[in-house]
This record gives structure tokens, C-alpha cells and sequence, in this order.
């Protein structure tokens, strides 16, 4: 056992979504302490430029690992495809990324047409591209950008008329054109599957990738002999630099969660 297994998992989003990776992560790794920074107020990373989101994934590496983190989940598919090269190069500690699951998608579409609902940041990056052009040539992805969706779910609208109306927007976009497989390319959007069964049926499976998140995590883990075998139990600190309302009810009240403002 490695002298810092037991030191926690870092986890850092542009907001309360990746709390859906956390979740996930947490159900395949119940020994283990988690540090989770939501970093609302920047929300939403998929608007901004490369150069802003490197920023912000530093910060937020800086600050995980100013908290002895031994591994680091980018829990944000905008900062993963934006920023996830450089933080492994220039961070010792391993980094997990997240990116659309589309390639799970175009090996199982019957169509041939599958859907992908992201944010602009994550469509427009470079390792989007690549990992698009390397699925099969036969298959098609249509893109259609969520604008909107985190804003509404930051500000505690993910029950609401206006995420309805939207989400059925954007999903109307994707349906018509026979896709068989939703990708959902942001880490909020989990929260919104029982919407989008609502307006898309269930002829359309829909793909997130926390638990290949999860299953990656553990694996990273394992090989760098970081996994806390530990029988204790887990603490998981949740920060945040807005008001802590709509991360507590993501949560649930989870007890064995704390949850606290912090300026960064």
C-alpha cells in the first residue's frame, strides 16, 4: 500500500454536475475519501475560451492538491478536452478525464445515426475531433450544443417550464434525425435523463460515462498502488464558490457529505 492510498480522491467540475461522477465513483469505491470543488461561479466552462478553461483547471488542480489529493478526476468534459493534456504533463499525481461516449454508441447503433448533446466548448476541442474521426466512417454524429441547460440547473430551475421547453428544443434537433443512441456530453446532463425519456421515448438509449468514469478511477488506482483498502469510513468534503442550496439537494442530505462555501 502506497504511504498516500489513503489520502482522497480530488474531483473538480464548472458546477454541481459532476457530482453525478462522483456518485458513481462512490458506489464502486466506498472506502475511499472524496474532495469535490464546484466551481459555480465560472459555470458554464463550455462558453468560454481554451485559454480560460486552462486557467480554471489549474486553479482547481492547485487547490485539490493543496488538500493532498492522490489522484485527480476532471469531472468536466470541457476541461477534459480542453485542458487534460497539459495537467498530466505538468502534474505528478494521476489525472482521470471524461469525454463523450460516443465510440460505445457507433459500435451498437442499428441506425447509423447517433445523437450527442455537449456543450460548444466540448464539440469545438480538438480531442472531440480526433475521437470523432476515429469511430466507424459508416456511422454519423449529429452535434446539437445544450446552450442553456447548465445555467438552468446551476440556478435550481431543473424542474421547471423553461428547461422543458428548452430541453425539448434541443432534443427535437437531434430526433428527426433517426438517431438510436443519445450521448450526453456533459456531467449535468445525467440529471436530466428523466426528462429526456419524457420527450424522447424509449426507442433511443442514452449513454452518459460516469461509470466508465468510476471504473477507470479504480483502475488508475490499482495500478498506481493508490487504492485505500482501508474499512473506515468514507468523508466526502463538497465545496463550492456560490450558495450551497443546490449542491446540498443534488446530494440529498447525504450524511456522510459536507458541504460548505469557499471563495477560489
Amino acid at each position: 500500500m502506497n504511504s498516500t492510498s489513503n489520502n482522497p480522491i480530488g474531483i473538480f467540475d464548472s458546477g454541481i454536475g459532476g457530482t453525478s461522477i462522483w456518485k458513481e465513483i462512490h458506489k464502486l469505491l466506498p472506502n475511499d475519501d472524496t474532495i469535490y470543488l464546484a466551481d459555480s461561479k465560472n459555470a458554464p466552462y463550455g462558453q468560454k475560451s481554451e485559454e480560460k478553461i486552462l486557467e480554471l483547471s489549474i486553479k482547481n488542480t492547485e487547490l485539490l492538491l493543496n488538500k493532498n489529493c492522490k489522484t485527480i478526476v476532471v469531472a468536466c468534459n470541457t476541461a477534459t478536452t480542453n485542458a487534460i493534456k497539459y495537467l498530466r504533463k505538468n502534474y505528478k499525481v494521476p489525472f482521470i478525464g471524461i469525454e463523450p461516449a460516443i465510440k460505445p454508441a457507433s459500435i451498437n447503433t442499428k441506425t447509423k445515426n447517433i445523437g450527442i448533446l455537449a456543450t460548444k466548448g466540448t464539440l469545438n476541442s480538438n480531442l472531440f475531433t480526433t475521437t470523432s474521426n476515429n469511430i466507424n466512417q459508416e456511422v454519423t454524429i449529429i452535434e446539437q450544443v445544450g446552450e442553456g441547460l447548465v445555467e438552468l440547473i446551476e440556478n435550481g430551475l431543473l424542474i421547471s417550464g423553461k428547461m422543458t421547453d428548452l430541453l425539448t428544443n434541443h432534443l427535437q434537433k437531434l430526433v428527426k434525425h433517426n438517431i438510436d443512441y443519445l450521448v450526453l456530453g456533459c456531467t449535468h446532463y445525467p440529471y436530466l435523463i428523466p426528462q429526456i425519456k419524457e420527450i424522447i421515448g424509449t426507442d433511443i438509449t442514452i449513454i452518459d460515462s460516469g461509470q466508465a468514469v468510476a471504473k477507470q478511477t479504480k483502475n488508475v488506482l490499482e495500478s498506481n498502488n493508490l487504492l485505500n483498502t482501508q474499512k473506515a469510513k468514507s468523508k466526502h468534503q463538497f465545496y463550492t464558490n456560490t450558495n450551497v442550496k443546490m449542491l446540498k439537494f443534488i446530494l440529498e442530505n447525504n450524511k456522510n457529505c459536507s458541504v460548505k462555501k469557499l471563495n477560489f
